[in-house]
């Protein structure tokens, strides 16, 4: 099964949030009522500071967010001026619903990090 393209999905969005190189979206530890889908850009993803993986167009950001109330697992910093789609609680629900491919590749993501941070454990 191919993975989805989000950039392509949320193509057509005006609203989005522009984040400049070296800006911080959010840090470890900090709360999180949304999750981001970065539109354009490249952004460094770590953990105890150390960069566990280089996100590009279509990459999800902060998505444990909604799954849990829990804090941020990780720090995200713009590497390159990025732009980004805010996804809050009830949009991702609806997303959900109306999407069923966008519920399967977050559990991807997930599950793909998840991985990546019990290999290097």
């Amino acid at each position: 099964m191919h993975t989805m393209n989000l950039a392509e999905l949320f193509r057509h969005e005006t609203d989005l949030q522009d984040l400049v190189a070296g800006q911080t979206l959010f840090k470890e530890g900090e709360q999180g009522e949304v999750m981001y889908v970065l539109i354009s850009g490249t952004a460094e993803i770590s953990v105890n500071n150390k960069v566990m993986e280089t996100a590009v167009a279509g990459a999800v950001l902060g998505e444990m967010a909604m799954i849990d109330e829990g804090v941020r697992s990780a720090t995200v910093v713009a590497t390159t001026d990025c732009k980004l789609l805010a996804i809050g609680h009830k949009r991702f629900s609806f997303l959900i619903q109306e999407t069923p491919n966008f519920a399967v590749h977050i559990m991807k993501v997930i599950a793909k990090r998840l991985r990546k941070t019990d290999a290097l454990v």
